[in-house]
């Protein structure tokens, strides 16, 4: 009986060829390494300095939510390259773990009071709640892991439901076409995993079996969009005494720019 820890003890396997250019990394382009224009997993460790860079304003106020989250962001990245690596079973329950638990850790940071369930009164019981939820979630994922990344793709319907209720109560344009942005990348991004789990024999006749490493960079510029309109309603909810100011890096003109938020001591806009 294989190990878990052995290559292609996955029962998943990506439509990249294997060790197709290296004897060693198994989905060469679905993998981080520093050599060539490869970039894949890569986008997650720059995904994670930038947001406590440019929203360092928001972490001077608030630093643990930020830190936090941005921490498993860059696990995500370390578990996905190590799995895509390996394609190994610990390593797809790691990558897929850890990203549940980077989702467990912004629900239970930034949802707002004002959804919370009817017997939940304070953020503590949330946080209590969120974490018996996501102790049940990882023991369960080890009953059909095929299944993981489909339950986890999901959730991105609640986060889209969440959105709009947000929107319909802000007249800030700003906010909306932050929103349309980080949906048009998540769009994207979720064609490109569709395409290479339920294509692949599609991809490979055009020769062009890395639609998953399209997913890996385009899922975190949905994120690098999603992040900031997330901080823009936390502090809409949890700092009355700011306002919230979407601003965009390196420059409002530029066709593609990176939202960040700003903190103005004013009343609320939205």
């Amino acid at each position: 009986m294989p190990s878990i820890f052995s290559y292609l003890s996955s029962e998943i396997d990506w439509c990249e060829g294997n060790f197709e250019r290296s004897a060693v990394i198994a989905e060469y382009y679905n993998t981080s390494v520093p050599v060539v224009f490869q970039i894949s997993n890569v986008s997650f460790f720059i995904l994670s300095p930038a947001l406590l860079y440019l929203n360092r304003q928001y972490c001077k106020q608030r630093a643990l939510p930020l830190y936090f989250v941005s921490a498993l962001l860059i696990c995500v990245g370390i578990f996905s390259s190590y799995f895509h690596m390996t394609l190994s079973y610990v390593g797809q329950l790691l990558d897929e773990l850890s990203i549940l638990w980077a989702l467990a850790a912004a629900y239970s940071f930034w949802y707002p009071k004002v959804y919370f369930p009817r017997c939940i009164k304070s953020r503590k019981h949330f946080f209590w709640l969120s974490g018996v939820t996501t102790v049940v979630s990882t023991f369960l994922s080890f009953i059909k892991p095929a299944l993981n990344a489909y339950a986890l793709n999901c959730i991105a319907f609640h986060l889209l439901y969440l959105t709009r209720k947000e929107l319909k109560k802000c007249n800030d344009y700003r906010v909306h076409r932050t929103a349309k942005i980080m949906i048009m990348w998540w769009v994207l991004a979720i064609t490109s995993w569709i395409s290479d789990r339920w294509l692949c024999g599609l991809c490979q006749m055009i020769n062009f079996p890395y639609f998953h490493s399209f997913w890996h960079v385009l899922i975190a510029m949905s994120l690098l969009y999603c992040c900031p309109l997330v901080i823009y309603f936390d502090v809409n909810y949890e700092m009355p005494s700011f306002k919230p100011k979407l601003e965009y890096w390196p420059s409002d003109s530029w066709p593609v720019a990176v939202p960040y938020v700003e903190l103005e001591r004013s009343h609320k806009q939205c």
